[in-house]
């Protein structure tokens, strides 16, 4: 059963997402994408395209048993003849072939799932990646979990062109039955958000236990972000940590085996300008960009070696270091070669370039093409330390950690760990992680630890998403975008909380229903206020003064924005709670406070000059009013001593600064 949802599903993803040239399929294709996901393949078509095929799969049954039948006596009557009456051994023989088969249908599955695995990394296009998803759909007809996997993640992600939420969900819980951690882990998310399923956050904890207890990393992460935070579950410090723990021991592997890069996580609130920009890699200078593709073992690995070369020639440092450390590491491009990493390492030492002296300490400390010398590689480590460079400052620490070459030293080890963590160290951050979870060398701190293997957790390969969320919303594909975002909100990112409720508060998104967008993003607003996010802050605020997701309560509203006043000095929020007191909303009315208020705004930002000014005008003008109403004897006295100091003009002079003041600031602003 399980193979034919998997066949039916891909073949339908693969027949919607393909560029033929039938004009037909374009428009069947155009069709589907411009309808809601949720609706594009209805459950009873899915049911009736799967109950078609498992009425093939019967009738071919039932032919079996009729041609079985007559096999078994020719092959009885055969035996007979040779005298030979075993039933025990035709049983057998039956029971070998069958088993040869299904093992040449699964190595062959096998084989297709790794070709297009290959195929896919390797894409330029997306014909490539469609002939890599062919592959994908043959090998899940043949029962490969893992090309299943790949075609449910790209029917719910769009990644494959076609996002279809309704289909991944029939393939995930199929996929489930037979024990798959990443359909359990999909479908907890799902249940989560209410996405194409019911809206259980019960049963998606349920998902999230099955999930990582059968390997999910994904599943760890998130059961660890609910225990930290009390998603759900009560806060327990203790049990967050051990699910922390687990996934940074993974990532910290990884890490160790070859330094990786963390993703630059854009901010849509923040980062406007990008989202009309045509370059690929955002704002990476060009060593970055090479070394991301060095590391990432990129096909354009040769071109990255290229222009390094060319950069060394011409002298740069940086460029004689990297060549050094891919030869050190070894690729398609620079096969591993310690002779060649030292010379270029060397190079790049000789000018006093820290990556250069943090290579060749490498090289001793490993042992790698010279003899192993602890102090050769203490002496270079501490030079390239000197210049600021995290990954020698790291090394150290780890030498004085681990007591190779050198004393342990824990207090050592801590003060070049946390120095190494100050420039983004992931590796440094996980030892700090480690001392603070053993009290080793500090005093034991689980939020401390947890924290801190909560920060490593989030250089997983999962953090990627941030770039194919990014480019799916700058192209338009706001429900891609929104479900990538959203999964790794889901495991605790800020910037992803963020950015999902940016996306749901602009209702561009189909896969979720209008009334339920406002609610979902003030919960997202709440998880990233929670983590430090000051515009999340002033953004629950303004929830709560409008009424959205939520009924109108002036009261909360005000908190907010005194928390994001105070604790983060936004000046929106100062100004936000400058009007509440100007007019007495939700908190006691107060003029003299809300013109500090408006004041302290605009010391805070500059954006804020122009609308503190106007503010205090209307502000002004409305007490001068309400004066002129209830005060009027008062009033004419104020005037007539107005006139008496200033002249029967004083109103005309007063207009003629205020317009003054306003020429001012608008050339200050330009300035």
């Amino acid at each position: 059963m399980l193979t034919a949802a998997a066949y039916i599903l891909c073949l339908h993803c693969l027949l919607t997402a393909s560029g033929g040239e039938d004009t037909e399929a374009e428009r069947h294709n155009k069709k589907q994408k411009e309808m809601n996901v949720t609706t594009q393949v209805s459950v009873s078509k899915v049911k009736q395209f799967l109950s078609n095929l498992l009425e093939q799969g019967k009738s071919s049954k039932i032919t079996n048993k009729r041609e079985n039948p007559l096999e078994k006596k020719k092959n009885q009557h055969k035996l007979k003849i040779k005298g030979i009456q075993n039933k025990d051994l035709l049983k057998r023989n039956q029971n070998y072939f069958k088993k040869q088969a299904k093992k040449s249908i699964t190595d062959k599955g096998d084989e297709l799932f790794k070709m297009g695995n290959k195929m896919l990394q390797e894409s330029k296009s997306q014909k490539q990646k469609t002939e890599a998803y062919i592959l994908f759909a043959r090998a899940a007809d043949m029962g490969n979990l893992k090309a299943m996997e790949k075609m449910a993640d790209a029917l719910l992600f769009g990644s494959f062109g076609m996002q279809n939420i309704t289909a991944a969900i029939q393939l995930y819980e199929s996929l489930a039955k037979e024990g798959s951690y990443k359909a359990q882990n999909a479908l907890g998310f799902l249940s989560s958000y209410g996405i194409g399923m019911e809206y259980d956050q019960a049963k998606a904890l349920i998902y999230y236990t099955f999930g990582s207890a059968g390997g999910s990393m994904m599943s760890q992460m998130i059961l660890g972000y609910r225990y930290l935070s009390g998603i759900n579950v009560l806060q327990n410090c203790e049990v967050a940590l051990n699910h922390y723990k687990k996934v940074a021991d993974y990532i910290a592997d990884k890490l160790e085996k070859s330094e990786g890069i963390p993703v630059e996580k854009v901010r849509l609130t923040e980062r406007p300008e990008n989202l009309s920009s045509n370059s690929e890699i955002l704002d990476w200078d060009i060593y970055q960009y090479y070394k991301y593709l060095a590391e990432r073992g990129d096909v354009q690995i040769q071109k990255a070696l290229y222009y390094f070369l060319k950069a060394a020639k011409a002298g740069s440092a940086n460029a004689m270091a990297f060549i050094g450390k891919m030869y050190l590491e070894g690729n398609t491009a620079a096969p591993q070669n310690n002779a060649t990493a030292f010379k270029y390492f060397s190079m790049a030492a000789s000018k006093g370039n820290a990556i250069g002296l943090h290579g060749l300490g490498l090289l001793y400390f490993h042992g790698k093409g010279v003899p192993v010398n602890y102090g050769e590689a203490l002496k270079y480590f501490q030079k390239a330390a000197e210049k600021g460079w995290p990954n020698a400052q790291f090394q150290l620490g780890f030498m004085y950690y681990s007591g190779f070459g050198v004393w342990k030293d824990y207090k050592l080890a801590f003060k070049y760990f946390y120095l190494a963590s100050q420039s983004g160290q992931p590796l440094a951050i996980y030892y700090l992680a480690e001392m603070y979870a053993t009290g080793t060398g500090v005093l034991r701190s689980c939020r401390t630890a947890v924290e801190l293997y909560k920060g490593v957790c989030e250089l997983g390969h999962w953090a990627e998403k941030f770039l194919t969320a990014y480019f799916a919303y700058k192209d338009g594909d706001v429900d891609s975008s929104l479900i990538q975002y959203a999964l790794l909100a889901e495991m605790g990112y800020e910037v992803a909380q963020s950015n999902s409720a940016f996306i749901l508060e602009s209702k561009k998104a189909k896969i979720l229903g209008k009334e339920k967008m406002y609610p979902m993003a003030l919960l997202l607003w709440n998880r990233a206020a929670i983590q430090g996010n000051a515009f999340a802050r002033v953004k629950i605020g303004d929830y709560h003064y409008y009424g959205y997701g939520t009924k109108k309560d002036y009261e909360t509203a005000a908190t907010h924005y005194s928390i994001a006043a105070d604790k983060h000095h936004s000046a929106q929020a100062m100004f936000n709670l400058a009007y509440m007191y100007e007019h007495g909303l939700g908190i006691a009315k107060d003029i003299h406070l809300a013109r500090r208020l408006y004041d302290m705004a605009a010391q805070t930002s500059p954006d804020a000059h122009i609308p503190v000014f106007f503010a205090l005008m209307k502000l002004e003008t409305m007490h001068l009013l309400r004066d002129i109403l209830f005060f009027n004897f008062t009033m004419r006295w104020k005037w007539l001593k107005l006139d008496n100091t200033v002249g029967p003009y004083w109103d005309l002079f007063v207009i003629g600064l205020i317009v003054a003041m306003l020429i001012f600031l608008l050339r200050n602003r330009h300035r």
